[in-house]
């Protein structure tokens, strides 16, 4: 397929995205484009926003399925009971509330890919079907019996361990062996070296259009020096909205200042001082202090459980047992009204 078919379907804000020069990217980039020669599952490995998504739209469109549907289903969206729905579909009167029939992703992805975002979490009672549907190209509407063929590549995604989830039991390796035709990691952003920069300068280019500046902004010395330092746990999602951040606040031409937690309070609360904390105290107080301490936790805890002591209990992370012996212990302060202490 050539390039600017590539671009008119994947979109070209996308198909930026998916600019690198590092070794390590163009040796994935490569993989991906040999694995999409041949007409086999693919699981996709990657922290989270390393660009999974964007690996599955190459595989797709430099397929031979370039031209049929891709369809993606993301399963951290969907709760465990809508699932088994959402990818087979479900004929009128399945369930209650199902007054119509509704095709599922596999028909939906029907001579094309359908990608399957976090199959790690795809529920054991799933995995069964989606076995099948592999092993044999068919598979029924919820609450039918007509047996449907289906023609798709299934690409998976995932950041877990699927290989120890099935040691666990959580998985079941058959299924995995059938989507493991071809495993690919995809590399995370901290070890791309020199395209942290490159993708950085596209995102601050584009945000610089967005805000109408009048001049591309550009990096100091000590703010690329910081971009390049950085662990990056988000990836390319969480260089993306660093960099915006940066550009939009930023009042000049020069960016300086980077801020990789926008969730920090510019208005801390005092630092307690632990060491002048109980410093009136002596050490022969302790019993006290001990049992002031448990009291005042306990009503918490109580009042916020409606007093239902095991809830109380779980709240403060201790087993319902330790949480009698000290409401026995201590019941009749721990009961008796705050205020007429």
């Amino acid at each position: 397929m050539p390039l600017n078919g590539i671009i008119r379907h994947m979109g070209r804000e996308n198909i930026r995205e998916g600019i690198g020069e590092s070794e390590v990217y163009l040796d994935f980039i490569e993989a991906v484009s040999r694995a999409s020669k041949v007409d086999r599952p693919v699981i996709l490995v990657g922290e989270r926003g390393s660009g999974k998504e964007l690996a599955a739209r190459r595989l797709h469109y430099l397929s031979s399925r370039w031209q049929g549907p891709l369809v993606t289903v993301n399963l951290a969206s969907l709760p465990e009971s809508l699932i088994e729905t959402e990818l087979f579909g479900y004929e009128s009167g399945a369930f209650t509330g199902a007054k119509g029939t509704r095709k599922g992703r596999f028909e939906e992805a029907e001579g094309g890919t359908l990608f399957l975002d976090e199959i790690g979490l795809v529920p054991l009672s799933v995995q069964e079907k989606i076995l099948r549907t592999v092993e044999y190209g068919t598979f029924e509407r919820v609450g039918s019996s007509e047996t449907r063929h289906t023609d798709v590549r299934i690409v998976s995604a995932t950041n877990a361990d699927l290989k120890q989830l099935a040691k666990e039991g959580k998985f079941k390796e058959d299924l995995l062996d059938r989507l493991s035709f071809e495993v690919l990691f995809v590399p995370p952003l901290r070890e791309r070296g020199d395209d942290i920069m490159l993708l950085a300068n596209h995102f601050a280019a584009r945000m610089a259009t967005e805000c109408s500046l009048p001049e591309l902004p550009y990096f100091s010395q000590e703010a690329e020096k910081k971009l390049r330092s950085y662990q990056w746990p988000g990836n390319i999602r969480e260089l993306k909205n660093t960099v915006e951040r940066a550009v939009y606040r930023s009042a000049k031409q020069e960016i300086d200042e980077i801020i990789f937690d926008p969730f920090v309070n510019p208005f801390p609360c005092p630092e307690r001082d632990d060491e002048n904390l109980f410093s009136s105290y002596s050490l022969s107080d302790y019993p006290c202090i001990h049992d002031d301490v448990d009291i005042l936790f306990f009503r918490k805890a109580l009042l916020e459980s409606g007093g239902n002591q095991k809830r109380a209990a779980e709240k403060l992370d201790i087993t319902y047992d330790q949480f009698r012996g000290v409401y026995r212990k201590l019941r009749e302060r721990i009961t008796q009204d705050p205020q007429a202490e």
